[in-house]
């Protein structure tokens, strides 16, 4: 079905929507944990935003709004978020410092066969969820994400900012394939790569390359050339992978 004109906070609201799934049994609070701290680490709910009321969120969660606030509590003990009150007021995702590189290296240390099969399993997941949204016929509302989330990569400072725009991409592609799996998935590869790439140094030209990749990867899909979309986005896993097995022995 095609949308009429398409609000900010319509396009702001697909990726938690998507993203965000019910949880529930004996490990409800640490789901959620899991959950909420994956969304603001890849920027799906971007820094100094509000998250949603505790109603919608455990709504959302499948979750009471008690085991809701616990969770809330883990992320602001752990400085993700914190609670501002008054008008206005709620719970506000933090800017997160750089992390140092020494210390992001040194989360990784004897994990590398897990990385290097997410690495493995990301060059599979991610094309096929390009070609999947380029098979589509894609309603407005998903191709504006898909534009808003590809001026934002593109505009983002080389920094934290921007490591956060580029997840915020990659799962903008992976919600336009429609398929909850793949969106798991790719959220699941995105939080391993948010690790590796927080260890090695911000390579300017690397940014730009992968820029023009991304352009590239998203005028296809919303051309419907999923053979190009598949394409482009698999060389742009095996360039990022090339440059973290350089970086990182």
């Amino acid at each position: 079905m095609r949308l009429g004109v398409v609000s900010a906070r319509a396009i702001e609201s697909m990726l938690p929507e998507a993203v965000l799934r019910p949880v529930g049994g004996h490990h409800a609070f640490e789901s959620c944990v899991a959950q909420l701290g994956t969304a603001i680490r890849l920027g799906i709910y971007p820094a100094g935003t509000l998250l949603p009321s505790e109603r919608e969120l455990a709504e959302r969660l499948s979750v009471s709004r008690a085991t809701l606030r616990e969770a809330i509590a883990a992320l602001r003990a752990s400085g993700l978020v914190e609670t501002r009150r008054g008008r206005g007021g709620g719970t506000v995702v933090r800017r997160q410092p750089t992390r140092r590189r020494a210390s992001a290296k040194a989360a990784l240390k004897g994990r590398g066969d897990e990385l290097l099969d997410s690495l493995r399993f990301r060059k599979v997941v991610e094309p096929g969820a390009a070609a999947a949204a380029a098979e589509r016929e894609l309603d407005e509302a998903t191709c504006a994400l898909l534009k808003s989330c590809l001026r934002a990569v593109s505009e983002a400072a080389p920094r934290w900012e921007h490591r956060q725009c580029d997840s915020r991409l990659h799962l903008a592609i992976a919600t336009a394939s429609g398929s909850p799996l793949l969106i798991d998935a790719v959220s699941r590869v995105q939080a391993d790569l948010d690790e590796m790439l927080n260890a090695i140094p911000v390579l300017p030209k690397n940014i730009a390359h992968s820029t023009a990749q991304h352009e590239a990867i998203v005028a296809a899909i919303l051309a419907g050339d999923e053979r190009k979309a598949a394409r482009v986005m698999r060389e742009h896993c095996e360039d990022t992978e090339a440059l973290l097995h350089g970086l990182l022995a």
